[in-house]
């Protein structure tokens, strides 16, 4: 996981990690490494590249005998997925907070 904070989101300057973009992650005692992985949007232009950089990460960080990377367009992110790291970060970044503006526009619970 700590390999996966170098990866970011392009349209939001925070990693993956902190975002909440990493929904499975599974490593099996034979070395197998499955993980899913969802994006900001479904749109994103970059999902691919995602994908990528997050095998090469894996591959740098741990002896895996095998690296499955599921892209997951179908789960829809929200700023609540989000660390309290990652809300800090927001935060510092952008002067407000991207969870309190989300639970206004959206309800509590979306």
């Amino acid at each position: 996981m700590e390999g996966l904070k170098d990866v970011y989101d392009p349209e939001i300057p925070i990693d993956i990690v902190n975002l909440g973009l990493i929904y499975e992650l599974r490593i099996s005692e034979e070395g197998d490494v499955y993980i899913r992985v969802g994006v900001t949007t479904p749109y994103c232009p970059v999902t691919e590249d995602i994908a990528y950089t997050v095998e090469q990460v894996i591959k740098e960080t741990v002896n895996a005998k095998s690296i499955n990377v599921e892209l997951d367009l179908d789960t829809r992110w929200t700023p609540l997925m989000m660390t309290d790291e990652g809300k800090e970060t927001f935060k510092k970044r952008f002067g407000y907070d991207i969870v309190q503006m989300w639970k206004m526009q959206h309800g509590e619970e979306q």
